[in-house]
Protein backbone atom coordinates (compact mmCIF):
# COMPACT_ATOMS: atom_id res chain seq x y z
CA UNK A 1 0.00 0.00 0.00
CA UNK A 2 1.13 3.37 -0.50
CA UNK A 3 3.00 5.51 1.69
CA UNK A 4 0.42 7.66 1.33
CA UNK A 5 -2.63 6.03 1.06
CA UNK A 6 -4.46 4.22 3.96
CA UNK A 7 -7.66 2.52 3.29
CA UNK A 8 -9.64 0.08 5.69
CA UNK A 9 -12.63 -1.88 7.00
CA UNK A 10 -12.84 -2.39 10.95
CA UNK A 11 -14.86 -3.73 13.57
CA UNK A 12 -12.90 -1.57 15.89
CA UNK A 13 -13.98 1.38 16.75
CA UNK A 14 -12.51 4.11 14.00
CA UNK A 15 -9.81 6.44 15.47
CA UNK A 16 -9.96 10.15 14.24
CA UNK A 17 -6.80 10.87 15.99
CA UNK A 18 -5.25 7.57 13.47
CA UNK A 19 -6.49 9.41 10.84
CA UNK A 20 -5.64 12.47 11.09
CA UNK A 21 -1.43 11.12 12.35
CA UNK A 22 -1.55 9.20 9.33
CA UNK A 23 -2.41 12.19 6.94
CA UNK A 24 -0.10 14.65 9.12
CA UNK A 25 2.68 16.11 6.63
CA UNK A 26 5.36 18.72 7.17
CA UNK A 27 4.74 19.93 3.68
CA UNK A 28 1.19 20.41 4.06
CA UNK A 29 -0.31 23.13 5.74
CA UNK A 30 -4.00 21.36 5.50
CA UNK A 31 -5.60 18.34 7.22
CA UNK A 32 -9.42 18.43 6.21
CA UNK A 33 -11.19 15.33 8.37
CA UNK A 34 -14.84 13.52 7.27
CA UNK A 35 -16.39 12.33 9.50
CA UNK A 36 -19.72 10.06 9.11
CA UNK A 37 -21.92 9.36 12.38
CA UNK A 38 -24.77 7.60 13.06
CA UNK A 39 -27.52 9.91 13.58
CA UNK A 40 -31.43 9.64 15.70
CA UNK A 41 -33.62 9.63 12.91
CA UNK A 42 -34.26 9.10 9.08
CA UNK A 43 -37.39 9.94 6.78
CA UNK A 44 -39.41 10.45 9.95
CA UNK A 45 -38.19 7.74 12.01
CA UNK A 46 -36.66 7.82 15.02
CA UNK A 47 -33.18 5.66 15.00
CA UNK A 48 -31.77 4.06 17.42
CA UNK A 49 -28.95 2.38 15.95
CA UNK A 50 -27.33 1.11 12.69
CA UNK A 51 -26.05 -1.84 11.38
CA UNK A 52 -23.14 -1.61 8.42
CA UNK A 53 -22.28 -4.86 6.13
CA UNK A 54 -19.69 -4.32 4.16
CA UNK A 55 -17.64 -6.74 1.57
CA UNK A 56 -14.41 -6.16 2.49
CA UNK A 57 -12.10 -6.84 -0.23
CA UNK A 58 -14.00 -5.11 -2.82
CA UNK A 59 -14.40 -1.79 -0.64
CA UNK A 60 -10.85 -1.94 0.31
CA UNK A 61 -10.33 -2.14 -3.37
CA UNK A 62 -12.88 0.78 -4.03
CA UNK A 63 -11.38 2.68 -1.80
CA UNK A 64 -7.84 2.79 -3.26
CA UNK A 65 -9.24 3.28 -6.60
CA UNK A 66 -11.20 6.59 -5.11
CA UNK A 67 -8.41 7.87 -3.54
CA UNK A 68 -5.65 6.83 -6.62
CA UNK A 69 -8.03 8.97 -8.96
CA UNK A 70 -8.09 11.64 -5.89
CA UNK A 71 -4.56 11.79 -5.94
CA UNK A 72 -4.84 11.81 -9.70
CA UNK A 73 -6.82 14.78 -9.53
CA UNK A 74 -5.15 16.76 -6.70
CA UNK A 75 -1.47 15.81 -6.59
CA UNK A 76 0.74 15.22 -3.73
CA UNK A 77 -2.22 14.53 -1.20
CA UNK A 78 -1.73 11.81 1.40
CA UNK A 79 -5.56 10.44 2.25
CA UNK A 80 -6.69 8.15 5.10
CA UNK A 81 -10.07 6.08 4.51
CA UNK A 82 -11.64 3.94 7.13
CA UNK A 83 -15.48 2.51 7.49
CA UNK A 84 -16.75 0.16 9.96
CA UNK A 85 -18.03 -3.28 9.84
CA UNK A 86 -21.05 -4.06 12.74
CA UNK A 87 -23.68 -1.85 14.72
CA UNK A 88 -23.44 1.05 16.02
CA UNK A 89 -25.72 3.36 18.60
CA UNK A 90 -26.66 7.12 18.05
CA UNK A 91 -23.47 8.99 17.56
CA UNK A 92 -21.09 5.98 16.52
CA UNK A 93 -18.59 6.47 14.07
CA UNK A 94 -19.40 5.02 10.39
CA UNK A 95 -16.61 6.46 8.37
CA UNK A 96 -13.39 8.56 8.83
CA UNK A 97 -11.93 10.23 6.03
CA UNK A 98 -8.55 12.56 6.44
CA UNK A 99 -6.79 14.24 3.47
CA UNK A 100 -4.01 16.55 4.28
CA UNK A 101 -2.51 18.46 1.52
CA UNK A 102 -0.22 21.68 1.21
CA UNK A 103 -3.05 24.01 0.99
CA UNK A 104 -6.69 24.17 1.93
CA UNK A 105 -8.68 24.11 -1.12
CA UNK A 106 -6.99 20.76 -2.32
CA UNK A 107 -7.97 19.03 1.06
CA UNK A 108 -11.21 20.31 0.64
CA UNK A 109 -12.43 19.54 -2.34
CA UNK A 110 -10.64 16.22 -2.72
CA UNK A 111 -12.02 15.13 0.98
CA UNK A 112 -15.74 16.20 -0.29
CA UNK A 113 -14.57 13.71 -3.33
CA UNK A 114 -13.73 10.99 -1.82
CA UNK A 115 -16.96 10.65 0.65
CA UNK A 116 -18.86 11.19 -2.43
CA UNK A 117 -17.59 8.53 -4.31
CA UNK A 118 -17.35 6.03 -1.62
CA UNK A 119 -21.41 6.76 -0.81
CA UNK A 120 -22.05 6.12 -4.75
CA UNK A 121 -19.48 3.29 -5.85
CA UNK A 122 -18.76 1.17 -2.19
CA UNK A 123 -20.06 -2.04 -1.42
CA UNK A 124 -21.38 -0.99 1.92
CA UNK A 125 -24.86 -1.72 3.30
CA UNK A 126 -26.79 -0.40 6.17
CA UNK A 127 -30.03 -1.33 8.19
CA UNK A 128 -31.54 0.67 10.49
CA UNK A 129 -32.84 -0.23 13.79
CA UNK A 130 -36.47 1.65 14.59
CA UNK A 131 -37.17 2.66 17.75
CA UNK A 132 -40.85 1.50 15.82
CA UNK A 133 -41.08 -0.69 13.51
CA UNK A 134 -39.00 -3.77 11.99
CA UNK A 135 -35.35 -2.86 11.16
CA UNK A 136 -34.73 -1.84 7.32
CA UNK A 137 -31.71 -2.34 4.69
CA UNK A 138 -31.93 1.28 3.29
CA UNK A 139 -31.07 0.92 -0.60
CA UNK A 140 -27.99 1.05 -1.33
CA UNK A 141 -24.49 -0.12 -3.68
CA UNK A 142 -25.43 -3.31 -5.99
CA UNK A 143 -22.68 -5.39 -6.97
CA UNK A 144 -24.67 -5.95 -9.93
CA UNK A 145 -23.00 -4.30 -12.53
CA UNK A 146 -25.66 -1.65 -14.72
CA UNK A 147 -25.19 -2.19 -18.42
CA UNK A 148 -25.33 1.72 -19.73
CA UNK A 149 -26.32 0.96 -23.46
Amino acid sequence: MSASIHVSVSTDTLNIQNAYDFVTDPAHGAVDVFVGAVRNHHEGQSVQGITYDVHEALAEKTFRDICLEAQNLWEGIKIYMSHYKGQLGIGGISVIIAVSSPHRAESFDACRYVIEELKKRAPVWKQEHYEHGPSEWLPGHSLKEVSSG
